[in-house]
């Protein structure tokens, strides 16, 4: 009952959790991990601007949990357990009434996504 969601950032990237979010939610991340190289060498060879990466690619993050910080930090314990990076990576705020965002601020941009 502590996890609120959880999202496999395939298919829809780092906006996939749109197609779940309640109305009136703003996703915020803005601490996601470094980049792997791989992704640079996509967007440096196809020029595909970086908004479009995070709608594309999950950019080396591949799950998400929503859930409260002392299970989040619970989480990641086992995670690094078995050698997986995981951090808090941003939080869920309020939005407009039946609004849905999500906002990405990482090392290429702050980019805005809304459904």
């Amino acid at each position: 009952d502590r996890i609120h969601g959880m999202v496999h950032c395939s298919g829809g990237a780092q906006t996939k959790v749109l197609h779940f979010l309640g109305a009136g939610l703003h996703v915020v991340k803005d601490n996601l991990l470094p980049t792997p190289p791989v992704f640079h060498c996509i967007q440096e060879q196809s020029k595909t601007p970086w908004e479009e990466m995070y709608k594309v690619f999950n950019m080396g993050h591949r799950m998400e949990f929503y859930t409260d910080r002392a299970t989040a930090d619970a989480i990641i314990e086992i995670s690094k357990s078995f050698n997986v990076d995981a951090q808090i990576i941003g939080r869920v705020e309020v939005a407009e009434p039946g609004e849905r965002r999500v906002t990405i601020k990482s090392e290429h941009g702050h980019f805005e996504y809304a459904k």
